[in-house]
């Protein structure tokens, strides 16, 4: 496991991670705005229990790679029309804001999991990001088993691979018997349906001799009738 200070020293290590904004709900509830996309900066600074000034501090360092992981400041009418469209009036978080406010920064849930990778001074923000360190470790020995797996799968196919070699004479003599049993086979069928039709024939002449015999019998029983009545 890489240690925490790569993720504050090292913006590429942030970027390989900052698609786990789960993170963030892990550690601490993250109460958004009615919008349920934003939050403030103060509640950046309570969700990470410091003061407003350091989060605006870190911001000001910071604005470009928080602003490409959704960051954003309105102002003006689009500040109006935010406050109005966005934000609940019941809302304790939307009272704090009065309409003099000339502009408002708005967070993403990805730009406050970048804030957590930033903000050295505090425990949660260092709670998130060992959360993140031990998921990519996680990940990391999940596709290290995962390695070893296909390894041993390769392994073995190497020894299928000769075990098919020296199997496929002894296929070849098994496929030249059964050929050899088939033709058999289709010799004996034929002999058995020769035999058939033989019995066949003897039947049909058993048949004929019976008739015949049945009627050398009748021819007798007349012989003997017409004697009798002489």
């Amino acid at each position: 496991m890489p240690p925490e200070g790569a993720l504050l020293e090292s913006r590429s290590m942030r970027d390989s991670v900052m698609g786990r904004v789960e993170a963030l709900d892990k550690v601490k509830a993250l109460r958004l705005l009615p919008d349920g996309v934003h939050i403030t900066t103060e509640g950046v600074a309570r969700y990470f229990e410091v003061s407003t000034g350091v989060i605006r501090q870190l911001t000001a360092r910071h604005r470009e790679e928080l602003s490409a992981n959704g960051m954003h400041v309105v102002r003006g009418s689009d500040l109006r029309e935010y406050q109005s469209d966005k934000m609940s009036l019941s809302s304790g978080e939307a009272k704090s804001y009065p309409q003099r406010r000339s502009s408002l920064t708005l967070y993403t849930r990805r730009a406050v999991l970048n804030i957590a990778m930033l903000l050295r001074d505090s425990d949660i923000a260092r709670c998130v990001r060992m959360y993140l360190l031990d998921a990519e470790d996680d990940l990391r020995k999940g596709y290290a088993s995962l390695d070893r797996r296909v390894t041993d799968a390769e392994s073995c196919l190497g020894g299928v691979g000769v075990a098919l070699q020296e199997l496929g004479p002894v296929l070849n003599r098994m496929s030249y018997r059964l050929d050899s049993l088939d033709r058999r086979l289709d010799a004996t069928n034929q002999v058995v349906g020769a035999i058939s039709n033989r019995l066949c024939e003897m039947s049909a002449d058993i048949n004929r001799v019976d008739a015949r015999m049945d009627d050398v019998v009748h021819q007798l029983r007349d012989l003997r009738r017409s004697r009798s009545r002489r």
